[in-house]
């Protein structure tokens, strides 16, 4: 039997299991794990500058493909703690990423030793699992574990916690005969598909809700197949935008308190029945429940049986994988006679053609509005937005177009910020010739801005477009029903960039020194061409390339702060063509 150290033993089964990229920051108590990683060979790694960085960068590498498995490495103590947010990110999304951390000794990690914390424990709320290894031969079952358990079921994130001495503790161990555990998740069965379609047939005005269970199970196909067999229009959610084209003629447009289309809206109020499938009914999509729920007949699908009735009891629950569930949906479907849904389907569209928002103004400073309407122009279907949370990605939401699964990249429940440059890196990591946007508001930018360097060292190209208005916007526009705005402006005179006037951190200057290239635009005129130009110094210079939009200081966005009949329309709506020329409808007056 081949011997060989606990750490090799875990980067061979790495490889095994399809790794093929790490992010991570060295340290001496994951030192053993890093030589191993030099000396087996065949694994990448990307050197972050924090390390809850290299977490996003790997739940970015994983959001990616359907397979991908993101691997973030640190040393023991605040290696671990920096990566809770990233861990808490991917389970809050169902995202599986491995989380790998060295530890002190095993002798004295409850001794107080410099850096030793008990990171299984804290990790353990936000983990599938989380263990520190206190055996080296236990390390090849707790990897395989791993694996299986983060496949398995609702997918999700797992902590392995490598004390020095059991990473350097010489084990018997033949990666030649490594096999990777058989993955399990529920699957409906026949009879519960047929309940569920009968259920669907009898309905009026059905919808299916498309959540992110779809994409992380890669069934956008099938998700298409269906709607178009049924002929029923479907609401992806925000984690499952991209499950259908936004073109396409059953998409309905989006329903919520914030990323949510005014069409999309008002068609669920129509609906009389829903199902749903691979979601979570999350707050910010349904708002107050009697309001979402009234009238309504549920079918719910989720792959983990404990969401089922989590917010509200459904009339059926499927504890289904979604791919399976929709093979079956698919299958019965094709089998019965199926009503004619034309007339409500063309109902749908004329509500997405009718109820739309402006996005065209000349103003200077720029609305965001503008800055969307002309990513629409400038970046085509094949584009992978990334995103995490504020005015700008609910904005985003709101008004640009996605058209393809996993081209819609947003931390979702979390909504850290600070997410979206590692996040964009991660992307950018796993598909190299993708065109990456990542979409941020000056302060999601500002704190996690070093990770650019990242981007600059390891030549890894894309476009990050902040929209600045020096203002933490969503947070004040909550402060508005408190009738305050405390503590949300960030704006000062910047004595180095005067030109700048109150609008403070000089984003070009800052982006320029850490390595990338950066383009400041004031007015409309200007944003189709720096996008372009964008584009080009990102292909020539193989850096994150910033485009950082002036905009007017304050812009109320779109929102409800309660339910989804009752969303507050703050800026002029479009009643003509042109004032929506990006638009995937054009508007009818």
């Amino acid at each position: 039997m081949p011997r060989m150290t606990a750490a090799r033993a875990a980067v061979e089964i790495l490889k095994r299991e399809g790794v093929d990229t790490a992010f991570g920051v060295p340290g001496a108590a994951i030192n053993p794990f890093y030589a191993a990683l030099k000396a087996s060979g065949g694994i990448g790694h990307v050197l972050a500058r924090h390390v809850e960085g290299a977490s996003h960068m790997a739940e970015g590498y994983t959001r990616t493909r359907a397979g991908n498995i993101g691997v973030c490495v640190g040393t023991s103590g605040p290696a671990g703690t920096d990566m809770i947010t990233g861990l808490y990110s991917a389970i809050g999304d169902s995202i599986p990423i491995l989380c790998i951390t060295g530890q002190a000794p095993t002798s004295v990690i409850h001794k107080e030793d410099f850096q030793a914390v008990d990171i299984a424990s804290i990790a353990t709320p936000v983990t599938k699992m989380a263990v520190t290894v206190l055996e080296a031969a236990q390390v090849p079952g707790v990897f395989q574990q791993a694996f299986h358990v983060m496949r398995s079921g609702r997918p999700g994130p797992v902590l392995i916690d490598l004390p020095v001495d059991v990473q350097l503790t010489e084990i018997e161990f033949d990666p030649d005969t490594y096999e990777p555990l058989p993955v399990f998740r529920a699957r409906a069965t026949r009879a519960q598909a047929e309940k569920a379609i009968a259920m669907l047939n009898a309905a009026s005005r059905p919808l299916i809700v498309a959540g992110g269970g779809i994409i992380n199970a890669d069934a956008s196909d099938l998700l298409v197949e269906f709607a178009e067999l049924t002929g029923v229009p479907v609401i992806p959610t925000l984690m499952g935008w991209g499950t259908i084209p936004d073109d396409h003629e059953l998409n309905a447009g989006m329903v919520g308190l914030q990323t949510s289309h005014r069409y999309g809206n008002a068609t669920f109020l129509e609906s009389d029945f829903v199902l749903g499938i691979g979601n979570r009914w999350a707050n910010r999509h349904t708002g107050r429940l009697d309001v979402y729920t009234r009238d309504r007949t549920f079918v719910h699908v989720d792959v983990d049986p404990t969401q089922l009735g989590k917010i509200f009891m459904p009339d059926f629950g499927i504890a289904s994988d979604a791919r399976a569930a929709l093979e079956l949906f698919v299958e019965v479907a094709r089998d019965l006679d199926l009503p004619d849904r034309r007339e409500w389907a063309a109902s749908a569209q004329d509500r997405k053609a009718r109820l739309q928002r402006r996005t065209h103004f000349d103003d200077v400073p720029l609305k965001p509005q503008r800055v969307y309407e002309e990513m629409n122009r400038a970046f085509g279907p094949e584009t992978r937005y990334v995103t995490t949370i504020g005015l700008s990605q609910i904005a985003g939401a709101q008004m640009l177009h996605v058209y393809r699964p996993r081209h819609w990249i947003n931390c979702g429940q979390a909504g850290p910020l600070g997410w979206t440059i590692p996040a964009a890196l991660g992307v950018a990591t796993a598909d190299p010739d993708a065109q990456v946007v990542a979409l941020s508001g000056d302060y999601d930018f500002q704190f996690m801005l070093e990770e650019l360097a990242v981007g600059a060292q390891h030549n890894i190209p894309y476009v990050h477009v902040v929209v600045n208005n020096s203002y933490l916007g969503l947070i004040r526009q909550a402060q508005r029903s408190f009738a305050i705005d405390f503590q949300v402006s960030l704006e000062f005179e910047n004595v180095n960039t005067p030109e700048l006037g109150v609008y403070g951190v000089d984003h070009v200057k800052v982006a320029e020194g850490l390595g990338c290239k950066a383009l400041r635009v004031l007015d409309p005129a200007g944003l189709l061409p720096a996008f372009e130009e964008a584009r080009k110094l990102a292909h020539e210079h193989r850096v994150p390339v910033v485009v950082e939009a002036i905009l007017e200081r304050v812009t109320n966005i779109s929102m409800s702060g309660t339910d989804i009949a009752s969303v507050n329309e703050f800026e002029p709506l479009a009643t003509h063509p042109s004032h929506a020329p990006t638009a995937t409808h054009p508007l009818i007056p």
